[in-house]
């Protein structure tokens, strides 16, 4: 018998459903209680009553993730997790500290299908989706790890967040949540390659989350090359759909440049995307971007980045470059799910 995912309700729908089941509508903060305090075994629960315990052992499932691999940056304290899920997979996830607090890096995916060809995580394409107790879980394993608490999350880690919407959308509202992880949007970060369907449709949430676009490019050319998604949703269409969301959200878009030598970091780059974003209300952020086993591009170097940024600044595009942390763990995502996979591939292989 198939079990029922109870921590990817929010707290009025558990207490709607346990209503249903006969059961009285404040067990549903008992529960959710236990479960805040990172208790997901039912039999656990003392203080609902013994058969009811019984039922939802045996009718319910938590959904959440274990530590299979750590590493910290001896830099910078940047921790990276490679996440065991309970079917299996892996996910990884960063926790990274600045000077407002902590923020975590999470996945929404395992896996992949954009096909960046800048990224580790697309390397072996979509396995599923996540749920969404499953993104609230990575949160929360990390806050009981570490002994810290999160105050703001990126939707950056392994996956397109748009490309599982409907979750994404529920891990959000859990997030909303009193107690708990309990984050509020202005502190959420969420990233897409360019789904504009997706984009249009969040545009209509009214959630007050901040939106990064995986920009990369300042043309079809360049961008299709190296992100397959253009192909689908050209630039044009992808900044019309920009334009569009700050118009009714009023939030200013963050695009996200990976700067790759000798592919999109030229000074013509630099002006033509000077071009298309002037007016928009929004902010580039250059990513020095990381190596990958079994890719080709490689970072540009500190002198062409300033110079990139120089002539943005120059044509009044606010511009930063952002601070690179875990440099000596691979923080990026994708790569320590991808050594394990390959481990294990060689064990198997082994006679």
């Amino acid at each position: 018998m198939s079990t029922i995912d109870l921590r990817s309700m929010t707290t009025e729908e558990l207490a709607d459903h346990l209503q249903q089941q006969g059961y009285p509508s404040f067990r549903a903060k008992q529960i959710r209680q236990w479960l805040d305090q990172g208790v997901t075994d039912f039999r656990c629960m003392t203080n609902l009553p013994l058969s009811m315990r019984e039922t939802l052992a045996a009718a319910y499932t938590v959904p959440g993730c274990t530590i299979v691999r750590k590493l910290v940056s001896s830099i910078d304290g940047t921790v990276k997790y490679l996440y065991g899920l309970d079917d299996g997979e892996t996910v990884e996830s960063v926790l990274m500290q600045y000077k407002h607090g902590w923020s975590q890096c999470i996945s929404t995916q395992v896996g992949c299908r954009m096909g960046c060809t800048f990224c580790a995580t697309g390397m072996g394409g979509l396995v599923r989706n996540l749920s969404s107790a499953e993104m609230l879980s990575q949160i929360e394993t990390a806050q009981r790890d570490s002994g810290v608490r999160v105050s703001s999350v990126v939707l950056m880690g392994m996956g397109e967040p748009l490309d599982n919407y409907d979750e994404v959308i529920r891990f959000l509202r859990l997030l909303m949540e009193d107690g708990g992880v309990h984050i509020g949007m202005r502190h959420i970060s969420l990233s897409t390659c360019g789904v504009v369907p997706g984009i249009l449709r969040l545009m209509e949430e009214k959630i007050p989350l901040t939106l990064s676009i995986s920009l990369h490019a300042p043309n079809d050319e360049i961008r299709s090359r190296t992100m397959p998604v253009n192909r689908r949703w050209p630039i044009d269409q992808l900044l019309d759909a920009c334009r569009r969301y700050v118009a009714a959200t009023g939030r200013r878009i963050s695009f996200e440049y990976a700067m790759i030598d000798g592919v999109n970091d030229s000074d013509a780059c630099a002006a033509e995307l000077a071009d298309r974003l002037r007016g928009m209300l929004c902010h580039v952020n250059l990513i020095p971007v990381n190596s990958v086993s079994g890719k080709t591009q490689k970072r540009s170097d500190r002198r062409r980045i300033e110079r990139f940024m120089e002539i943005l600044k120059k044509e009044s595009i606010n511009v930063t470059v952002r601070r690179t942390l875990g440099s000596d763990i691979n923080a990026s995502c994708g790569q320590l799910r991808r050594q394990a996979d390959q481990q294990e591939n060689r064990k198997e292989a082994l006679p």
